[in-house]
């Protein structure tokens, strides 16, 4: 039963694991709107959203679904596209923000396990691993051009208008349109491309 399995088999990784993954999702939420506030909209600071209380972000299903498949989400971060001062670059580097800090925490991870303190250490290199695969997993997840997801967001930018709209208005089955991609395996090689873009980025700095 993915992550939780860990509970049953090594209840100390899973102890310690728990808050670092539960803050991976949080960070990518924190990010959308830290940039959106860089780039003149202060949404998400008016509504609390740019603490790390998880409180203010956690969402129950989706956490759930980070232990059980190992991908999840936070509630997402209000963001008001009208403020954002520079058009199509603020929109896409809002919406890229999320899947950069999962990337970044990614890369942390794999960096700390070249030293020895951490690579001979058990413990420690198995919570890396699995902290470096699901960023991973939640950076490539996210990349995929399904509204809500972020990918949608940055496609959106650089479609026709009409095209922009009818990708929008999938938004409300979206995530019906995702589960049903996943079920069928039709995502699986989309996600694969994307993680192995990822992975060949990250290995130019770890």
């Amino acid at each position: 039963m993915g992550l939780l399995g860990l509970l049953f088999r090594n209840p100390a990784i899973f102890i310690l694991l728990v808050p670092v993954l539960l803050y991976s999702v949080i960070a990518h939420e924190v990010a959308h709107g830290w940039v959106a506030s860089l780039f003149g909209d202060n949404t998400a600071k008016r509504y609390g959203r740019l603490s790390l209380n998880p409180i203010s972000h956690l969402d129950p299903m989706g956490t759930l679904a980070l232990f059980l498949v190992g991908f999840g989400w936070a509630k997402p971060v209000p963001v008001d596209y009208g403020k954002l001062a520079g058009s199509r670059r603020a929109i896409v580097c809002v919406s890229l923000a999320g899947v950069a800090t999962n990337i970044l925490i990614a890369t942390i991870a794999m960096f700390l396990l070249n030293f020895r303190m951490f690579h001979s250490n058990h413990l420690f290199a198995a919570i890396l691993v699995i902290v470096a695969r699901i960023n991973i997993i939640l950076g490539s997840f996210n990349l995929i051009p399904i509204p809500p997801l972020d990918g949608s967001r940055v496609l959106m930018e650089f479609l026709p208008v009409n095209a922009r709209h009818k990708l929008a208005a999938l938004e409300p089955y979206g995530f019906m349109i995702i589960l049903i991609l996943l079920w069928t395996g039709i995502l699986s090689p989309v996600i694969m491309f994307i993680q192995n873009l990822i992975l060949g980025l990250i290995g130019i700095f770890v």
